[in-house]
């Protein structure tokens, strides 16, 4: 059987600097820092006391008032960015085949906020009585696409992924597959996370993971600096609109770019710290060029996973030297977590948003707060401004804790 081609269709939205497509495009492009003191709890008692929060949200947009209550903001997220990426694909009408439509929205966490407002009812009543009847499903990580599934009443293949930091990108990873296959004509994928919370922010802290820059909090997402010194957690949704290439054309639509490729791997090394020789992020770039049937000289642009640690930059620019030799001297290169602070479970699909508009209009979003870069971190990647250059191909790289990889792999679209 011959593999289908695979395009996409729509894209969705909800960061920290932006909470549609045109805002988060256009601040990636500005070099806009979504990075700020936390407003959401007090942090007084807390190492770090910033994150890159979403702004200026409006929830009641894409969810009523009732149903507030009794979702959290993961989903919300997911369905605002899956509502956008609906209507920008041109299926806000319900123009579609319901069977031959599904969803794959992944979270890394999930619910971490309903678990802690729901676990301090019950602690400091000691009555599981006043733990609300949905608790459940406000808190578990497959339930942002669920909700998606029911406001469009789509039903083809639907569930979630979760690998950490790989989530969203093994959702589009999903999507495509299914698609290629003919299991389904269209998916909706992508990610929503929103573990900006007390225990997030604890627990990373704990694991000494993110940065304690309180009084340089706006440049402490540096992203292959040599003063790098650990994350800074974000939270949003990214969505993407998956379609086999003949079904988007005989509808008229339009085509951001081809996802041609696709390379999984797990590193079976560390919980959180990847290989030092970044073997599983080397097969995973290097499968999704073999899977795309390129030459690996052809890659313009990788939007590295870049996560501003001490770990991960090194070692994924030593793959990134590893899979292209030579080459990798000529690629642009950038981190917009420079920008967005990590996402977590939903980096992949913000990520996978940034490549592909960096493929549709020839430009590389920036790597900001890079300002001496660490002598180990010796590639482009595209420090402080945005840049016009021509991107035929690109990659985007997500590696999560537990050693899992995902790349991806974009190109221009061929009539």
């Amino acid at each position: 059987m011959n593999n289908r081609r695979v395009v996409v269709t729509g894209l969705g939205a909800v960061t920290p600097i932006g909470n549609n497509l045109q805002e988060y495009w256009s601040g990636l492009l500005s070099g806009k820092n979504g990075v700020e003191l936390i407003t959401k709890f007090d942090t007084t008692n807390f190492d770090t006391k910033f994150a890159a929060e979403v702004k200026d949200f409006k929830p009641e947009l894409y969810v009523d008032f009732k149903n507030l209550k009794r979702i959290d903001n993961f989903s919300v997220y997911a369905l605002a960015s899956a509502t956008q990426a609906m209507e920008d694909a041109g299926f806000a009408s319900g123009s579609y085949d319901p069977d031959r439509f599904g969803v794959i929205f992944g979270s890394g966490i999930g619910g971490l906020k309903s678990l802690e407002n729901q676990f301090l009812i019950y602690y400091n009543d000691n009555s599981p009585k006043k733990i609300s009847p949905f608790f459940v499903t406000m808190m578990i990580a497959d339930i942002a696409g669920g909700h998606i599934s029911i406001k469009f009443g789509l039903k083809g293949p639907n569930y979630s992924t979760t690998s950490a930091c790989a989530t969203s990108s093994h959702a589009i990873a999903d999507a495509f597959m299914l698609i290629q296959r003919g299991t389904a004509d269209a998916m909706i994928c992508g990610g929503a996370e929103a573990a900006a919370t007390e225990l997030g922010i604890g627990g990373f802290g704990a694991m000494r993971a993110i940065s304690t820059w309180n009084d340089r909090f706006k440049e402490a997402s540096r992203p292959f600096d040599k003063d790098r010194n650990g994350f800074v957690l974000g939270e949003g949704s990214g969505a993407l609109i998956l379609e086999e290439y003949e079904h988007a054309v005989k509808r008229g639509a339009k085509i951001y770019a081809e996802i041609s490729g696709i390379g999984l791997t797990g590193d079976a090394f560390h919980m959180t710290a990847p290989d030092p020789e970044g073997d599983g992020a080397v097969r995973a770039m290097k499968e999704c060029i073999r899977d795309a049937g390129i030459d690996l000289n052809k890659i313009d642009y990788i939007n590295a996973h870049g996560t501003s640690t001490p770990l991960n930059d090194k070692t994924e620019t030593k793959a990134i030297k590893t899979v292209f030799g030579k080459h990798a001297y000529e690629l642009a290169i950038s981190s917009v977590k420079s920008m967005t602070g990590h996402l977590l479970g939903a980096a992949g699909a913000i990520e996978a948003v940034a490549t592909i508009l960096a493929v549709k209009n020839d430009i590389i979003p920036p790597t900001i707060n890079l300002d001496t870069p660490d002598p180990e971190c010796d590639l482009f990647y595209t420090p402080k401004v945005a840049i016009k250059r021509k991107v035929d191909y690109a990659i985007s790289n997500t590696f999560g804790f537990g050693g899992h990889n995902a790349s991806l792999l974009f190109k221009k679209i061929e009539v």
